[in-house]
């Protein structure tokens, strides 16, 4: 007899595991707590580890937005750009991208609509998951028609993000596990270009305690990303988010950065939330197991969320099918495959931090120094020569 899955979340770790279920011969079910698919959303990005685990699930539609031209730009404290190093130029040469781009491709492959789709129910979410010996026990609620059942699975996957519902249910409270950074982050498309810079161009202004960042992308506009450090996480809840994040910016006075603030008070697609990591001793108890955010959150500052969300779901389909009669020894396998990857990058996030957004006047000098060295060692690039092209570009070109 078939074995099933209930998977709740329809983010990327949720579609990349029901991919690898599926190809190690179980029957997948998605429940997603939103009332429909999520479509468009900031900017991400793989790195190869994440563009191997594309190519493992058949993500042969992955639409890539790598900038064909354009350059990444610094504004310093007088508001006079000079180049600077960008995400993309980081080492091991990530592939740009939203996460639109990753869900669509994920979405394509799990085909809901087709013969051997997955199924997937949208207003649905798990309000209790009780264990048994050969099955687990699920009370699933529908918000569209008001109604509880339940319903048995033979394996529960919690992809149901930062703060899980299923992690919840099987393993205890939010504070256990999510560890604070006393930051913000805000993350939306623009409507267009910033103006007076390239099509394709990407911005950073970073200051100690915050930055603005604008990531240019090929064949769509640029996506912004907004953080700063804050004390009292609970109160950046409150109020108006917009007005909140101009009185943080407010001595930012840049028309790039008053265009930034001025898309955010339009825009209906923005994650805003506080930063956290998960740190957990065990990401299966029984026959439940996390994955994704769920699990390890490696946060925003990583840049590998969604490499290590593909990632998960590949090697999960591939020791299901290793131990196709033992789940305690597969999840076991899946843990300490995947264990070491997570654990290197949630380390390394607290340096990416200080590239992000340094945390004080002294790590601000300090980036701002080891910056200035990397553009001059570029290769084949000169900073003399791209300073001739910081002219600022026509609103017509």
């Amino acid at each position: 007899m078939q074995k099933r899955a209930l998977i709740v979340g329809l983010g990327v770790a949720g579609m990349s595991a029901a991919i690898g279920l599926r190809r190690a011969g179980w029957t997948a079910v998605i429940v997603e707590r939103a009332p429909g698919r999520r479509t468009g959303g900031y900017f991400v990005n793989l790195m190869p580890e994440g563009m191997r685990a594309a190519q493992d699930l058949g993500l042969d539609t992955l639409h890539t937005r790598d900038p064909e031209r354009g350059t990444t730009w610094e504004l310093n404290r007088r508001g006079h750009r000079r180049p600077a190093v960008g995400w993309l130029d980081l080492p091991g040469r990530p592939t740009a991208m939203v996460r639109g781009d990753v869900e669509a491709a994920l979405w394509q492959r799990i085909r809901p609509d087709g013969e051997d789709g997955v199924e997937v129910r949208f207003a649905t979410a798990p309000v209790g998951i009780a264990e048994g010996d050969t099955s687990v026990e699920v009370v699933l609620e529908d918000a569209s028609a008001g109604r509880r059942h339940r319903e048995s699975f033979d394996l529960v996957v919690g992809a149901d993000g930062l703060r899980s519902t299923v992690r919840r249910l099987a393993f205890g409270p939010d504070e256990r596990f999510m560890t604070t950074w006393n930051a913000m982050i805000c993350a939306f498309p623009l409507p267009g270009r910033l103006p007076s810079f390239g099509a394709q161009d990407s911005l950073v202004s970073a200051r100690a305690g915050r930055a603005v960042w604008v990531f240019g992308l090929a064949d769509r506009a640029p996506t912004a990303l907004l953080t700063y450090r804050a004390k009292d996480i609970g109160a950046q809840f409150t109020g108006n988010r917009t007005e909140r994040l101009r009185a943080v910016f407010d001595d930012m006075d840049h028309p790039a950065v008053r265009h930034v603030l001025d898309a955010l008070a339009g825009t209906t697609d923005c994650l805003f939330d506080s930063v956290h990591q998960v740190r957990m001793d065990r990401w299966h108890t029984g026959r439940v197991v996390l994955a994704g955010d769920a699990a390890w959150c490696l946060n925003l500052f990583s840049g590998m969320g969604t490499t290590a969300a593909l990632a998960g779901g590949a090697e999960l389909g591939r020791v299901l099918a290793e131990h196709p009669g033992d789940l305690a020894a597969a999840l076991t396998a899946w843990e300490g495959r995947l264990r070491p990857f997570v654990t290197t990058h949630q380390r390394l996030a607290r340096l990416k931090q200080q590239w992000f957004m340094p945390t004080h006047r002294v790590s601000a000098v300090v980036r701002a120094l080891v910056l200035r060295l990397a553009v001059g060692a570029r290769s084949g690039v000169t900073e003399a020569r791209l300073l001739r092209a910081a002219a600022p570009v026509p609103d017509g070109a």
